[in-house]
C-alpha cells in the first residue's frame, strides 16, 4: 500500500500522481508520504505566487524522477496545495519503484 495509493493509471497509459505541496520550504524535493491523505509530499523553495510553486513542482519532480519536465504537468489543483500531476513516459511499476526510493531517502 502506501505510495501506490497515490497513483492512478489513465486509459492512455499515463500515470496520475496525487501530491501535496509545501511552498516556501527551506529544501526542495520529495519529503515523504502522507498516509492520511494518500498523497506524496513535495517541498519547493518557491512561493505560491503567480504559479512559481507550480513550475518548481514540475521541475523538482522531473529532476528527482529522472524524466524530462515536458512529461510532467499539473492537471488539477493549480491554486491548491493538493494537486494531481500527470506523468508520461514511464510505466506505473517503474514510477512506483522510483517513488519508493525517494520516499525512503526523504524520511
Amino acid at each position: 500500500m502506501g505510495v501506490a495509493n497515490s497513483l492512478t493509471v489513465t486509459l492512455d497509459g499515463a500515470v496520475l500522481l496525487a501530491i501535496e505541496v509545501q511552498p516556501g520550504a527551506h529544501r526542495q524535493g520529495v519529503t515523504g508520504f502522507n498516509s492520511w491523505r494518500n498523497r506524496l509530499s513535495v517541498a519547493v523553495k518557491a512561493d505560491a505566487k503567480q504559479g512559481q510553486a507550480n513550475l518548481a513542482v514540475v521541475h523538482v519532480l522531473a529532476q528527482q524522477l529522472s524524466l524530462p519536465s515536458g512529461e510532467i504537468r499539473i492537471v488539477s489543483g493549480e491554486r491548491s496545495r493538493l494537486k494531481s500531476v500527470r506523468v508520461e513516459g514511464v510505466g506505473a511499476a517503474d514510477l512506483l519503484d522510483r517513488l519508493h526510493s525517494l520516499v525512503e531517502e526523504g524520511s
